[in-house]
């Protein structure tokens, strides 16, 4: 099978055939506000990840959160970014990156002191532990109508993701069923012509810098969304870096991040 090509088909049109409403919410939410832009809120402090949320959320389809670095974490945040969510139109991805045996990661999923499948409409997670970890986060997040993706690729200097590893991922996907695994999170488009819709959630995307001296590497909105036929992109701290200025910069990825999908859709099919 051939690569998949890059596709020119829009948001909307994907959003009205998809079998998962968490999908179907996310690519609605891309069109009507016309940003392919997530947030990764990676800070420490329930009242500076609520101040950001706010401030970027004209701007972005999706929220992503690593909840378990909240210093003050109680249940009224997610309560709070879930209410936010759905006030300012948005989704959230609490991107955990589950890697366990079945039972224990349906345990991490549903229970603890985060019950993350109570507020965080997608998650993720490794394929290491083989799709017994599909089947144990589907068991928690299926009846709430959620959604996985699974990491295919990641975007740090000297990651294994890639390979036979990738290709794993792409077929346990396949194996799944897209009412329930929706995509991946990955560099390029990592599935083939004749897969299902799969999205393609890309981290590493900055405007001004190639690296940040910790082993992340950047690229464009550009060389993610035109290039690679990526779906949304997820940009952090280059957003909120500068306090003064998080609107500002979140306004100019989403413009440049829906610039490159409206290049995107002038291609010849």
């Amino acid at each position: 099978m051939a690569p998949h090509p890059v596709t020119t088909k829009t948001y909307a049109s994907r959003a009205a055939s998809h079998p998962n409403s968490t999908a179907r919410r996310l690519l609605e939410t891309m069109e009507r506000k016309k940003t392919n832009l997530c947030v990764s809120v990676d800070v420490t402090k329930s009242a500076e990840i609520l101040d950001i949320v706010r401030q970027v959320a004209p701007y972005v389809c999706m929220v992503k959160t690593h909840i378990d670095i909240v210093e003050d974490f109680t249940i009224d945040l997610a309560h709070e970014l879930r209410r936010l969510a759905d006030e300012l139109d948005f989704v959230i991805f609490e991107d955990r990156k589950f890697a366990d045996i079945g039972n224990t990661v349906e345990l991490q999923y549903s229970s603890g002191v985060h019950k993350i499948a109570s507020w965080s409409h997608l998650t993720n997670a490794h394929v290491v532990p083989g799709p017994g970890i599909i089947t144990g986060l589907g068991a928690a997040g299926k009846p709430l109508g959620n959604a996985l993706i699974l990491l295919a690729e990641m975007s740090s200097a000297g990651n294994l993701a890639s390979g036979e590893y990738t290709e794993k991922a792409v077929q346990m996907a396949r194996e799944a069923g897209l009412d329930w695994v929706v995509g991946f999170i990955a560099m390029h488009r990592v599935d083939k012509a004749d897969d299902p819709d799969f999205l393609v959630i890309t981290p590493g995307v900055g405007l001004d810098v190639r690296g940040d001296g910790r082993g992340q590497q950047y690229r464009t909105p550009h060389e993610v969304v035109h290039d690679s036929g990526c779906d949304v992109i997820i940009v952090g701290r280059g957003i909120y870096k500068n306090k003064d200025a998080v609107a500002a910069e979140a306004k100019r990825y989403q413009e440049a991040g829906w610039k490159a999908y409206e290049e995107r859709l002038q291609r010849t099919a």
